[in-house]
């Protein structure tokens, strides 16, 4: 399928196409949303491994002697718990304490990091950044267009990372560190970071190797990898409760309120911690929370959430998870109704349907 007019193609559309790929636009991207089917390569990545298309994410490298003091001041999480090969999942946050992005922080040298951030908020990152940045000591370059990435994640990812590099050295990788590796005769970095709540990592190389890199996985098939597409990256996130920008967490939303004060360092100053650190002090007025539903029904994003007969929150996410087998999903509701065990309904299309608030995640890897 070819993509629409004016829609982005990363340096892996040519083989997305190829595989049949069902094509969709996402972020101002053309990407593909399934192969076989959401459901087949859920399972895949749960069981065995699948490898995503993620090289539509921007990378910003800051750099320079005074790179760590200005990331300090703009992201919410404490840079100094870094050391370089060591990563870190962090905020870009407003004067309101609400959430511009959500991202992960690489060091990759004593005064080098790369933000690897979302694709639909490169550009708005990157514009924040800059209206911060000092006339001299850091500088501050958008890589976006120079790197590939892909995710290769599940139970077997190990061995299809090991079969690909033909090294075994990089299964001993620790979660969210990252090292040089070489792919397919591709200089790459290799970190041990995702989106699926499986074990896996995700590679960053030069645009122009994607190809290769991306031949290299999927011809490990003994292994059990299969491509993947965005659907099952939302269905295996959703399972353990990852947030995701523009739905669970926006602008208008803030980290306290969102369960994500664990990346915040509230004792030093950045972009909006007052704030933060009022709501830490007041408690928030509405938390998100995830839920399953007890009647048979598929919860969506937008729907109402109700209790005692009245409006108490709303659905920012929501799926028929294919692990559970059962609807799933997140939402904000009031904050004394966060509790797991708490009954809520939820309006699905105008039916009222049973659900529970739940602990998340929702999915749990057996031991």
């Amino acid at each position: 399928m070819s993509a629409a007019a004016g829609l982005r193609r990363t340096p892996l559309y040519g083989r997305h196409v190829e595989l049949g790929a069902r094509m969709v636009e996402f972020g101002g991207w053309s990407m593909p949303v399934y192969y076989t089917g959401i459901n087949e390569e859920h399972r895949a990545v749960r069981a065995r491994a699948g490898v995503f298309d993620v090289s539509h994410m921007g990378e910003l490298e800051v750099a320079g002697r005074d790179a760590r003091t200005f990331l300090q001041a703009q992201l919410s999480n404490d840079l100094d718990r870094l050391a370089v090969g060591q990563a870190q999942y962090t905020l870009l946050t407003n004067d309101r304490g609400g959430i511009v992005d959500d991202l992960i922080a690489y060091r990759t040298a004593a005064d080098r990091y790369l933000l690897v951030v979302n694709a639909s908020n490169t550009a708005t990152d990157l514009a924040a950044l800059q209206a911060a940045l000092p006339t001299k000591g850091v500088t501050l370059v958008d890589r976006s267009a120079e790197l590939g990435m892909v995710a290769l994640q599940g139970p077997s990812s190990d061995e299809v990372l090991g079969a690909a590099a033909r090294s075994a050295k990089l299964a001993s990788l620790e979660p969210f560190h990252h090292v040089a590796a070489t792919i397919a005769g591709v200089a790459c970095t290799v970190a041990r970071t995702g989106y699926t709540g499986e074990r896996g990592v995700e590679i960053l190389m030069p645009a122009d190797r994607a190809v290769a890199v991306w031949d290299a996985i999927l011809t490990q098939r003994e292994h059990g990898v299969v491509p993947c597409g965005l659907g099952a990256r939302d269905t295996l996130r959703l399972e353990v409760c990852y947030p995701l920008h523009g739905n669970d967490i926006t602008p208008e939303t803030d980290a306290i309120s969102a369960g994500l004060g664990f990346a915040c360092s509230l004792a030093k100053e950045f972009r909006g911690v007052a704030k933060l650190r009022a709501v830490r002090e007041r408690g928030p007025r509405q938390r998100l929370v995830a839920f399953a539903m007890v009647e048979r029904a598929i919860p969506r994003g937008g729907l109402d959430i109700r209790a005692g007969g009245e409006v108490v929150g709303r659905v920012t996410s929501g799926t028929l998870s294919p692990t559970l087998d059962q609807g799933i999903g997140m939402g904000y509701v009031r904050a004394d109704l966060a509790e797991p065990g708490t009954a809520v309904v939820i309006d699905v299309r105008g039916r009222l349907r049973d659900a529970e608030i739940a602990r998340k995640p929702l999915y749990r890897k057996e031991p």
